[in-house]
């Protein structure tokens, strides 16, 4: 699925580390923005949390040995890999702020844009 464009191969550490720690904080400031019942907090270095009113939660970890960013929702899992600037599912090619917002909504019934 992923083509030379595939920058995650390419980077040295410290640029993966910047680039998802990045992305970590926009979805995290995308869910403080919607204002909603939302428990969103980072678990450790590169580990966001987010747990629902019913108790399931949302994990989304980089993965620094693989240059990833993994997701584990209770739908499944997912790897999302930087891909000409933007990060793709290593599957299907959904964009992590779509699938994250589409994962929101599943449990929030709400749009939460990523």
């Amino acid at each position: 699925m992923l083509s030379e464009s595939d920058l995650s191969t390419r980077m040295n550490e410290t640029e993966f580390t910047t680039i998802s720690n990045e992305m970590l904080e926009a979805i995290s400031s995308s869910i403080d923005r919607a204002d909603l019942d939302i428990d969103c907090s980072f678990k450790g270095e590169g580990i966001l949390e987010i747990e629902f009113d019913d108790g399931t939660k949302l994990v989304i970890n980089r993965n620094t040995p693989v240059r990833e960013i993994w997701v584990a929702a209770p739908s499944g899992g997912f790897h999302f890999r930087a891909v000409a600037g933007r990060w793709v599912d290593t599957r299907d090619g959904v964009e992590l702020g779509a699938r994250v917002s589409a994962l929101l909504k599943a449990s929030t019934g709400q749009d939460i844009p990523v």
